[in-house]
C-alpha cells in the first residue's frame, strides 16, 4: 500500500517542480530578466525533475525521491537567502548586488558595449512581489515540495 502512495506523491512533486521552473521561464518571457541568484535557483528544480522522472519510472524510487527532496531543499534555501538579500536583511554576493563590485572585472569596452541585449539585474532588486518576492515564493513552495519528496521516500 505504501508503494502505491509513493508514486503519486513523486508525480505530484515532479509536476510541482515543472510548474515552478516553467513559471520562472514564463516570467522571463514576460520581460522579467533573472539575476544570478534566480538562475542558481533553477538548477535544483531541473535536477529534481530528472530525479522525479526516474523515481516515478521505478528506478531506485526511494533514493531518487530522497535526492529530489535534497534538491528541493537546496533551491528553497537559495530562495530564502535571496529573499533576505532582496529585503536587505543580509548582504548578497558582491557580483550581483547594489554595490556593483562585480563590475570591476569588466573592461571599459565591455561596460560601454551596445552589443549586450540582456538587461543586467541586480540580486538585491525586487522586480516582482505578491506578498512575497519571487525568491520568497520559491523558498516556501520548494520547502513544501521537499516535504512531499521526503514522505514519498519514506513510503517507498
Amino acid at each position: 500500500m505504501k508503494r502505491l502512495v509513493a508514486r503519486p506523491l513523486s508525480s505530484i512533486a515532479t509536476v510541482g517542480h515543472i510548474g515552478l521552473l516553467g513559471g520562472a521561464f514564463l516570467f522571463q518571457l514576460a520581460g522579467y530578466a533573472p539575476c544570478a541568484m534566480c538562475i542558481w535557483q533553477r538548477w535544483p528544480h531541473a535536477a529534481a525533475i530528472v530525479l522525479g522522472i526516474l523515481a516515478v519510472s521505478g528506478v531506485m524510487p526511494r533514493t531518487m525521491a530522497a535526492l529530489a527532496g535534497l534538491a528541493a531543499l537546496t533551491t528553497s534555501g537559495i530562495g530564502f537567502f535571496h529573499a533576505g538579500v532582496e529585503q536587505g536583511w543580509w548582504p548578497g554576493p558582491s557580483s550581483c548586488t547594489g554595490g556593483g563590485d562585480g563590475l570591476s572585472s569588466l573592461s571599459a569596452t565591455d561596460l560601454l558595449s551596445t552589443e549586450i541585449t540582456d538587461t543586467i539585474v541586480m540580486c538585491d532588486d525586487i522586480v516582482w512581489q505578491l506578498g512575497l518576492t519571487m525568491a520568497g515564493w520559491n523558498g516556501v513552495l520548494s520547502l513544501g515540495l521537499a516535504m512531499i519528496w521526503f514522505v514519498a521516500a519514506r513510503r517507498t
